[in-house]
């Protein structure tokens, strides 16, 4: 069992703010309460209940600044460009000791120490937390203590693996990881569209695309082998996979992957350095 949560503010309930509040409450994990915000009120009604305090910017514009008193850890789920004016807004509500983790990407810790004086922590995690599978990269600040990075960590544990590293490689593991589930649904889209044009209809041709994805990722999660290991497996000697998998490999595979998570990178650090 995790070990229980202070209170938690959560502001900002969008995708992955959402995600996280849905993973942690289907967790079941022992918390001090949740306070959310959003800024509309069809936004945040629907997340009423089940121990969580929904507020809406749009009938109480001091909400932000309610939810970070008496919480022990504040999530910064807003969109980049406002953490700074977030910031500002709830700094005289925040006690020194509370634990401020953003989960916004492109914003250094160096920005938010600039703006409060408490212990700041980067996390970026991915969608798949919604369903408790995620990936979380959790980067601490100099102000933070190894007990306080304990408890972000659970927070992020009750929603899928934490993977604790440097700041400076966090824009790496969100090319990764954090923008990994859109390449996975682009390569299951692509290989649908693929079985389409093999006479199949849209109904089979996810059935037999979805459940091999899904049969294959927990063959490999059963496993003492690595990928590699269990493709060679599968690929028979002169056989049918062989001639597909050598196409794909004419077709290099790799460096197209390679490129395309420097193209992520890359647009992490231009979000770092403040470009739009």
């Amino acid at each position: 069992m995790t070990a229980s949560l202070p209170r938690i503010a959560l502001l900002g309930a969008g995708s992955m703010g959402g995600a996280i509040l849905a993973g942690l409450l289907a967790s079941g994990a022992p918390h001090g309460g949740i306070t959310v915000t959003n800024r509309t009120a069809a936004k945040a009604d629907p997340l009423a209940g089940d121990g969580v305090d929904s507020l809406a910017l749009e009938r109480d514009p001091a909400a932000n600044r309610t939810a970070v008193r008496g919480a022990g850890l504040v999530v910064l789920g807003v969109k980049p460009a406002m953490i700074g004016d977030l910031l500002d807004e709830i700094r005289d509500d925040l006690t020194p000791d509370v634990i401020v983790v953003s989960i916004a990407a492109g914003v250094t810790i160096a920005t938010m120490e600039g703006r409060i004086p408490n212990p700041v922590l980067r996390a970026m995690p991915n969608t798949p937390s919604l369903v408790r599978l995620g990936v979380t990269g959790l980067a601490a600040g100099p102000r933070v203590t190894p007990e306080q990075t304990a408890v972000a960590r659970a927070l992020f544990e009750t929603v899928g693996a934490v993977i604790e590293l440097p700041e400076d490689r966090i824009d790496a593991l969100s090319a990764v990881s954090g923008s990994g589930p859109a390449y996975v649904f682009l390569l299951m889209e692509q290989w649908t569209a693929a079985a389409r044009q093999l006479g199949f209809d849209e109904g089979d041709a996810r059935l037999m695309v979805e459940q091999t994805f899904r049969g294959a990722s927990e063959l490999l999660a059963g496993s003492d082998v690595d990928p590699a290991e269990l493709r060679r497996r599968v690929t028979s000697p002169k056989g049918t996979t062989e001639r597909a998998i050598g196409v794909l490999e004419e077709g290099d595979l790799v460096g197209l992957f390679g490129r395309a998570m420097d193209a992520a990178l890359e647009r992490a650090r231009a979000l770092s350095r403040g470009e739009a």
